[in-house]
């Protein structure tokens, strides 16, 4: 099949699943069916080990969204399949492109969607798809605008079409197909801009030869001045460090004990301070190892002073990580909390990348073209995942456990909910809990969540 197979079959594919339905099972169908044919049209150089890691994430991402329908499944969908469509055509762009291509192709769409010799056949015979586009698809388009126009334009014209009942939403399926359509082109048919191509190799990892070459970041301080501006700064900000490591895990685990409310205040404030803080240590030690001093034999020193704030912030996040677990003993489980425990593993994951990024020379392109994968690995697992399901199985036994919270915030946590209520005989969660499914499980086939139909009324 050529390019606008791919488009007009899906995009007719996107109509057929998503007609009077709600998102659910259709769209985990459409997102499977999009990772196979990308299989099948990816040629066989461009189907590297990435590329096949991406395909089974895509079709796993697929199954997570129609099983649970949420927004990290959603998510997961959309960063699996952009970037199994991205590998699929450029097996040596660096992923950090993905979002301005990404960019560009949707705001060039409708220009591009005009130069039907791009992605149209260019022949001379007469197939099945030439005429089908000439005499039904483009006459059909220009008379579903002008019948809109029209319609608003003329109550009298409207009426006359109104009298006539057909049992189609002709406006759900003229936005479902233009949607659809948009969806598809930009998919199957992105372009690559020359200048992304030409801008590729400042996100190599590798320093290259011209960048070990010593000089001076700055006209106004000579390299010896810079060098020694590192060391003082590192010296004196591990100095900084250690007091406040000090100071930190004293009021965490020292003071007197607060309300939840205050409690729960301080701990978001000193995570986010934490966070903050790897930010710009990561950024510091990016500007003072952005190229020479890497390669530099007088700045063995520096290196040494920079893997110990290294080690003194994985010291610090490590402090962070069990405060946080101390807050989930003391008031139990929630989804903030365990995104806490998220963004504190990514935390030292940046950390290790930027000792790595040091030890073996790495140019600072390194760490965001490793993190991203590891952002990708993140929304993953929060989609596989039922977090809610053990959130509530893990507060359901404390004495404090809050039903009305776990019902109504909590998603998909009907399951132990049900076995909470058969525990305790509480006839009354037990109804509400089998109302939320069954009032689940009476939706259409397509819009119907695959985790409710595992759940006995």
């Amino acid at each position: 099949m050529k390019t606008h197979h791919y488009i007009f079959l899906t995009a007719a594919l996107f109509v057929i699943l998503f007609y009077d339905q709600e998102p659910g099972l259709n769209l985990g169908i459409l997102a499977i069916i999009y990772a196979l044919l990308t299989l099948f049209k990816t040629p066989e150089r461009n189907r590297t080990r990435t590329f096949l890691i991406l395909f089974v994430t895509s079709i796993l991402s697929g199954f997570a969204f129609a099983w649970f329908r949420d927004f990290p499944s959603l998510l997961a969908v959309v960063s699996s399949l952009l970037l199994l469509g991205y590998r699929s055509r450029n097996r040596k762009l660096k992923i950090l492109f993905l979002i301005p291509v990404f960019i560009i192709n949707s705001v060039t769409s409708v220009f591009r969607f005009f130069s039907f010799d791009a992605w149209l056949p260019k022949r001379n015979i007469s197939g099945i798809w030439q005429k089908t586009l000439a005499f039904i698809i483009i006459p059909l388009l220009f008379i579903s605008i002008f019948f809109g126009i029209y319609s608003v334009g003329s109550d009298h014209f409207a009426a006359v079409f109104r009298d006539y009942e057909l049992d189609i939403n002709i406006w759900q399926v003229l936005a479902l197909s233009v949607l659809g359509f948009f969806i598809a082109f930009n998919y199957w048919n992105y372009a690559v801009e020359r200048f992304i191509y030409k801008k590729n190799h400042l996100l190599n990892d590798d320093f290259q030869d011209a960048d070990k070459i010593q000089k001076a970041t700055y006209s106004f301080l000579d390299l010896n001045a810079e060098r020694i501006s590192g060391v003082i700064s590192f010296f004196c900000l591990n100095i900084l460090l250690i007091f406040f490591i000090i100071t930190y895990n004293y009021e965490q685990f020292y003071e007197v004990s607060k309300t939840p409310v205050q409690l729960s205040e301080e701990t978001h404030e000193r995570v986010n301070a934490v966070i903050l803080s790897i930010i710009m240590a990561v950024l510091v030690i990016m500007f003072y190892f952005k190229a020479g001093f890497n390669f530099d034999p007088k700045a063995g020193f520096l290196k040494i002073l920079a893997k110990i704030w290294i080690v003194l912030n994985a010291i610090l996040v490590c402090s962070a990580a069990l405060k946080n677990y101390e807050y989930i003993i003391s008031y139990g489980y929630t989804y903030k909390r365990l995104g806490v425990f998220a963004f504190l593993l990514l935390a030292l994951i940046g950390l290790a990348l930027t000792f790595i990024k040091i030890q073996r020379k790495k140019r600072n392109a390194f760490l965001f073209n490793t993190m991203i994968w590891y952002f990708y690995g993140t929304i993953l697992a929060c989609s596989y995942v039922n977090w809610g399901g053990i959130i509530t199985s893990r507060n359901m036994k404390r004495k404090d456990f809050a039903i009305s919270y776990h019902l109504e915030k909590i998603n998909f946590s009907e399951k132990g909910l049900l076995k909470y209520a058969d525990g305790k005989n509480d006839l009354k969660l037990k109804k509400k809990v089998l109302e939320k499914i069954k009032a689940e499980k009476s939706k259409t086939f397509l819009s119907k969540i695959l985790y409710f139909e595992t759940l006995k009324e």
